[in-house]
């Protein structure tokens, strides 16, 4: 799995998918701020499309979810306000997207999270034969089948994706 179990550390997200049984490798890149899914996939020689983000959003009642999306696309909010039968859904701010997940912004995995919240994914992610997401550290990702991630979350597949 990694090459080092010194060099990295092992955080919840990577327990639960070693509880789960799921597959997976540990990838280290260099991390810089801001430089989100472009930055990774060019550091891992990988297409952005296959980077997903890990994304900590909230209703107009402040429930949070966590919406799983492709590096390359956006989340329409409308779509998914309208999917979930609520009137808006926003991006957390990041501390309270830290608060509600354990992680820091950067480096957010939806597995292993502080405080369970609904998994929603981008359908198509799971059309792809290996994904890349955030193993729950800055400058550490997961390599993994995304149909094993329905082995360690239970996720509601949505179509509420947008081209930048």
């Amino acid at each position: 799995m990694g090459k080092s179990k010194d060099k990295h550390p092992v955080t919840n997200a990577i327990r639960a998918l070693k509880q789960a049984g799921v597959a997976f490798a540990l990838l280290p890149y260099k991390y810089e701020e801001r430089g989100g899914t472009r930055h990774s996939a060019a550091e891992l020689g990988v297409d952005e499309h296959r980077m997903i983000k890990t994304l900590i959003m909230e209703n107009e009642s402040g429930e949070p979810m966590i919406v799983l999306m492709h590096g390359d696309r956006e989340v329409s909010t409308k779509q998914l306000a309208r999917h979930l039968g609520t009137k808006s859904v926003r991006p957390c701010e990041p501390a309270v997207a830290n608060k509600h997940s354990g992680y820091f912004v950067g480096g957010t995995s939806p597995l292993g999270t502080r405080r369970k919240m609904p998994v929603l994914a981008e359908a198509s992610i799971f059309e792809l034969d290996e994904v890349y997401l955030n193993a729950g550290h800055r400058g550490l990702m997961l390599r993994l089948d995304p149909q094993d991630l329905h082995k360690a979350l239970e996720i509601a597949l949505v179509h509420v994706a947008t081209i930048p």
